[in-house]
Order: C-alpha cells, then sequence, then structure tokens
C-alpha cells in the first residue's frame, strides 16, 4: 500500500469517525420516531425528550458523587445514565396518557413538550447550579468508551471504529449503529412487530382482529422515548461532559424528518440520519475557514428541507408512474 493511499485512509476513517460521532444522537431519535410512526402515534416531542434525558443524565452523574462519595466512577456515569433515560421515558409515558387516555392531539402534545423542555431545563439549571448556560459549575461524568485493540494499525478500520485518537467512540455510538438491525429484526422478524405495523396501517382492522391496540401503541411510544432518550444522554455524557442549555439543538427535529426522507424503513432512516450527521460536521468545519456561523447554522435544515422536497417529488412520480400502469392495464382488459 503507498503512503498516499495510507494517508487517505487515515484522512477518510478520522472524518468517518466524526460523522458517527455526530449521527449517533440523530440516529437514535431517528429509530424512536419510526417506531412510533409505523404505529400510528407519530411521536414529534423527540426534541424535547432528548433535552431533558440530557439535562437529567448530566445532572443526576454529578450530584451522584456528592450523594454518594467514594463509589467509583463509573457508578456515577451509570447513574446519570439510568436517571437521564428514566426522565425521557417518562416523557414519553406522559404524552402516551394525554394521547391515548384523555385525546389530546399528539401533534400538539408533541410541540407543548418541546417548548416545556426548553423553558423547564434552564428553570432547574438556574436552581440547581446558579448558572442559565451549563452545568460548567458541576462536576459531571461521561461515559465509558470501547475501543478495539484487535483493529490497531489496520489501515482505514482502526481510525473508524477507534477514532482519530485510538480511544475508540462512546459506548452510545455503538448501540446506535446496532439499533437500526436490531429494529429492522424486531419490525419484520416478530409479532410484535407485525402487530405494530398493523396498528399503524389501519387501527380499525387490527381492533377487529382482536389485537391490543392501545397496549401497541403504549409500547411503540415508550420505546420511541427510549431511543431518544439515550440520544439525548449521549450529548451531555459521550458528545460533550456538560449539559448547555438547547444543546440538542434540532436534532430531535431533523431525526423527525429522517424518518420519512429515509421511506419509514430502519435502513433508510439509518441512512438520511448518517447524511444529516455528514451536514452537521461539514457545517463544523467550515467554521475553521472564518464562514460566518449564520450559514453554517443554515446548512443543516437546508438541507433537511431540500432532502424533503426531492423525496416528495420522488413520490409524487411514483405514484403517478403507478396511476399511469393501472390506467393502462384498464384500457387493455
Amino acid at each position: 500500500m503507498t503512503f498516499e493511499l495510507a494517508a487517505w485512509g487515515v484522512t477518510f476513517g478520522t472524518l468517518l469517525a466524526a460523522v458517527l460521532r455526530a449521527a449517533a444522537p440523530i440516529i437514535l431519535a431517528a429509530m424512536g420516531g419510526l417506531i412510533s410512526d409505523l404505529a400510528g402515534s407519530t411521536n414529534v416531542a423527540l426534541e424535547g425528550i432528548m433535552l431533558i434525558a440530557a439535562f437529567f443524565g448530566a445532572i443526576a452523574s454529578g450530584y451522584a458523587a456528592i450523594w454518594f462519595p467514594g463509589s467509583p466512577i463509573w457508578f456515577y456515569a451509570l447513574f446519570g445514565l439510568v436517571c437521564g433515560v428514566g426522565a425521557g421515558v417518562l416523557v414519553s409515558g406522559l404524552l402516551a396518557v394525554f394521547h391515548l387516555e384523555l385525546g389530546a392531539d399528539i401533534i400538539v402534545a408533541g410541540i407543548g413538550v418541546n417548548i416545556l423542555a426548553a423553558g423547564l431545563t434552564v428553570f432547574l439549571l438556574f436552581s440547581l447550579t446558579g448558572d442559565k448556560g451549563s452545568t460548567a459549575q458541576l462536576t459531571t461524568f461521561m461515559l465509558p468508551n470501547i475501543s478495539m485493540p484487535f483493529l490497531e494499525g489496520v489501515p482505514w478500520l482502526d481510525p473508524i471504529f477507534n477514532g482519530d485518537g485510538g480511544n475508540g467512540h462512546n459506548m452510545i455510538v455503538y448501540i446506535a449503529l446496532i439499533a437500526a438491525p436490531l429494529l429492522a429484526i424486531l419490525l419484520y422478524r416478530t409479532r410484535f412487530g407485525l402487530r405494530l405495523r398493523a396498528v399503524g396501517e389501519n387501527r380499525e382492522a387490527a381492533l377487529a382482529s382482536g389485537i391490543s391496540v392501545r397496549k401497541i401503541q403504549y409500547s411503540a411510544l415508550l420505546l420511541s422515548g427510549l431511543l431518544a432518550s439515550l440520544g439525548g444522554v449521549f450529548l451531555s455524557m459521550g458528545y460533550l461532559n456538560l449539559f448547555q442549555a438547547d444543546m440538542t439543538g434540532g436534532r430531535g427535529f431533523l431525526a423527525l424528518a429522517a424518518v420519512f426522507l429515509g421511506a419509514r424503513n430502519p435502513w433508510g432512516t439509518l441512512v438520511a440520519a448518517l447524511v444529516f450527521g455528514a451536514s452537521t460536521v461539514f457545517a463544523a468545519r467550515l467554521g475553521a475557514f472564518d464562514v460566518p456561523s449564520q450559514i453554517i447554522f443554515m446548512i443543516p435544515p437546508t438541507l433537511t428541507l431540500i432532502a424533503l422536497v426531492g423525496f416528495n417529488i420522488r413520490q409524487e412520480r411514483v405514484a403517478r408512474r403507478k396511476i399511469k400502469q393501472a390506467a393502462t392495464q384498464l384500457k387493455a382488459a
């Protein structure tokens, strides 16, 4: 292997590793959004759930060191992970109750959760730390990285799976990578997945066939909250080592867009989330070239709009083609 090829391998691998880190929270939230959407209860509160999970994860890991002094560091990180995910699942459960028990419109309720999360996290942040911006004054703990020593020195693969510093990726990055195949198995190879898709396709038919529709939708929304919470916890305990106000930065909305851009399929959603992650990395790299920050912040949402418009155009063309084929067959008959 020539020196130039090896150098390109290192550069490409380092870039891909950065894309994986940036895309991990979007992938997890998108998989959560996909489950709820296929069950007929689209969870638009992904952004708020991620924010709440990120806040409680970082805060709980910091306070664990105060409440349980002398415990091992991994315990503080694990405590934060459990509290962050628990808080996100709790919010998702409340959303399910409002929608399924009280008859609230899930879109309106989800928007309310997003607005509430933005204000509530800043209020609690100031109440607990005296700072409205971040938890920098509180010592918080990160979830561990996982490295693959058997790939050390292997061209291309070493920088991708062990990162540019050789320290590996955060454990949640690997969870994000296996989320898509696991979800594909759950949806298309299990009875639960078949019933979930049946509920989303035709609720009345599912009821008539004896499926517990409400139970399936509760399960879908709770799973959605669990996955989105993992994405949120990663932001404050893996991507960074603190919580910042509004640190989700629209990733929950990008995840929702990835669901539809990926044609409501686990693999398509994964690819769409990786594209959004790549756009985030690209925007960050532009910051080194004195590009105005306003333009940088516009790149991910602009790409989202372009992608969704392109997806809708493609869907319309497919629908027209099917109508034309059906009309031709009718004439021939």
